[in-house]
């Protein structure tokens, strides 16, 4: 959700967080501001305003060169409307100590009323300047800003990323986390404190994880990390792997665009390097696991549950182990059974995902074995899992999930495949013809995309339509779940998806003449296909217009049709998704929305 930037260094450091923030804005925002330490024990420069980051620049309207330290963030309201006074940074009373803030403080009205008693003089209505007004307290009892950070993290119950700035000391910034993410970015005579590495990728490759419950100090030439008691603690290095033009438009209209036509390569990179010979499939990361599990329990939220039910098809047919799908959000709500014979896989693309991080503790609090499939490295989800197998979409940055959701699916696949090996569940042969399938996936996914223009015109005609329902059966039942979530976050309308069997009992009743009905067909030789074919002619003798999406294997006489190639069945969704995409993509620029950024959404949702 909310972005956050600190930069501290040589260089002026208003550009350097503004910058920060422009590669932030996906993931959703309504005001933003800045904090900047211009002259020692001055009050800090404070602007922010509601809206988009070019009102905040309009604000600011140049200058400011000079500073060498500051923080900025863009923020998503949660408590408090989206209004200039409510945006961060917030100030303490003395006007010399700003805080930003990225998640919910739940005991911040006991704290506000506390400060109120001592007479503090509060101007927002969020839970964060509750934080600011503490955090100058502390700070002028011991005159160390780590020291009093870490004083008031101990105060605080819920989840948050904090950066603090104070004038007496312009070069140094002090951050903390609990349950929501925050990295460092080493550069030379120059660091960086981010919400998202993509904040500072442009200027350094070289990062550092955080852990839970830490705090961090970092001046120009030095970053020291300790946990809430004052012990110094080594945090974990890496390297990030892609670069700034992977996180740039490249051309395209829209992000979301780039990421659909960049599909073909980031499914061919979840595939490298998987399979040592043409019928053996290798996943390194799985050697934590322990191969006595009984059953599966897959946890994720929004387009990553979808993953988990296409997910289920292959794990319980290649390595006949059972298999449920449960909502995070709803997962740790009630008394689920669980042992040590559980594999929970969760599912996240920024690995920070508040529901599936809660769901997966509460999983592990009882006892079962984790795995998280992720595409981001250094996040939290995968650093409390047992294992982790990471996809490689690279930076995702249209809220509405593109590639991330092909290789989640590809991630599963490869772990159905690899449990099936070690369970001999399928023979080599049929292993070989698998892996052979999941190779020709990349080709097959550009093939579509390069016949994809005919769709996008076919697709405006439909941009007056108040409701639009899709169809599948068996794997295509969740495929149409998906393309029913992106058509409501994309175009803003009405959309469900159904298992076409349900139609007769209760969903026909919504078909009336013009009803724009998708459905997407298995490929011929299933044992569905005629059923499937049944529900099309069962919407059609109803007035609906069916746009169908099958394969050259079905004969069809339909005036509106989407083919794509054949493939295995239980692999077809990783192609009939892309077209969905498209549709909804194309809906939302007909109908004038904002595509990479739509209202009430947040890339990464970090609070519950």
């Amino acid at each position: 959700m909310c972005g956050i930037v600190g930069y501290t260094g040589s260089n002026p450091a208003l550009s350097r967080v503004i910058e920060g923030l422009r590669r932030l804005e996906y993931r959703g925002y309504d005001s933003a501001g800045v904090a900047l330490a211009l002259t020692k024990g001055e009050k800090l420069v404070v602007e922010k305003k509601a809206g988009k980051l070019a009102n905040l620049e309009g604000a600011l309207n140049g200058g400011h060169e000079n500073a060498t330290g500051g923080i900025g963030h863009t923020r998503w309201a949660t408590h408090g409307g989206p209004t200039d006074i409510n945006a961060h940074p917030h100030l303490d009373e003395s006007g010399k100590l700003a805080v930003i803030h990225n998640g919910i403080i739940e005991n911040y009205e006991e704290l506000k009323a506390e400060l109120e008693r001592r007479g503090h003089k509060f101007k927002s209505e969020t839970d964060t300047e509750s934080v600011a007004h503490l955090l100058g307290e502390e700070f002028k009892a011991s005159g160390d800003l780590a020291t009093a950070m870490r004083s008031v993290c101990a105060r605080l119950r819920g989840s948050f990323t904090l950066l603090a700035i104070q004038s007496d000391n312009p070069n140094l910034i002090v951050g903390a986390r609990r349950n929501s993410p925050l990295v460092v970015g080493v550069g030379s005579g120059e660091n960086f404190l981010a919400s998202d590495v993509s904040a500072f990728i442009s200027h350094t490759k070289k990062a550092l994880e955080l852990g839970q419950d830490q705090v961090v100090v970092v001046t120009p030439n030095e970053v020291v990390v300790t946990d809430l008691a004052g012990k110094t603690v080594t945090p974990k290095e890496y390297e990030i792997t892609w670069d700034a033009k992977a996180a740039e438009r490249g051309g395209f209209e829209h992000f979301m665009l780039k990421e659909i036509y960049e599909q073909p390569k980031a499914v061919a990179d979840t595939l490298l390097g998987r399979f040592p010979t043409p019928s053996t499939i290798e996943l390194k990361e799985l050697e934590n696991i322990s191969g006595n599990f009984q059953r599966i329990l897959i946890l994720a939220c929004g387009t990553a549950y979808h993953a988990g039910l296409i997910g289920k098809y292959a794990l319980e047919e290649w390595a006949k182990i059972p298999v449920e799908v449960e909502l995070a959000s709803e997962f740790r709500y009630r008394n689920p059974v669980i042992s040590e014979q559980t594999l929970v896989i969760t599912i996240s693309q920024s690995g920070e995902t508040m529901d599936t991080l809660m769901a997966l503790r509460h999983a592990k609090s009882l006892g079962a074995q984790t795995l998280s499939i992720c595409n981001t490295m250094g996040s939290t989800i995968p650093r409390e899992s047992d294992s982790v197998l990471y996809t490689h979409a690279g930076p995702e940055i249209a809220v509405a999930s593109t590639k991330a959701l092909l290789t989640q699916v590809i991630a599963l696949d490869l772990l159905a495949l690899y449990l099936a090996s070690k369970r001999s569940s399928i023979t080599s042969n049929r292993t070989k013809e698998i892996i052979d399938a999941l190779l020709q996936l990349p080709n097959k996914i550009e093939e579509i995309l390069e016949t994809v223009e005919p769709l996008r015109a076919m697709t405006r005609g439909y941009k007056n339509a108040t409701s639009v329902l899709f169809l599948g059966r068996h794997v295509g039942f969740p495929a149409a779940l998906e393309g029913a979530l992106k058509l409501k976050e994309l175009a803003y309308m009405h959309a469900e998806g159904f298992a076409g069997g349900e139609l007769k009992h209760g969903p026909i009743a919504l078909i009336e003449e013009g009803t724009p009905v998708i459905a997407i067909l298995p490929p011929a030789k299933s044992e569905i296909a005629e059923k499937m074919r049944s529900n099309v002619q069962e919407v059609r003798a109803r007035g609906a217009r069916v746009i169908a999406i099958a394969d050259q294997s079905h004969s069809l006489d339909l005036p509106e049709l989407i083919r794509i190639p054949e493939s295995e069945e239980i692999l077809q969704p990783i192609l009939s998704i892309v077209p969905l995409q498209v549709f909804a993509y194309e809906m939302a620029v007909a109908r004038g929305n904002d595509v990479d950024q739509p209202r009430n959404l947040a890339k990464s949702v970090t609070v519950e």
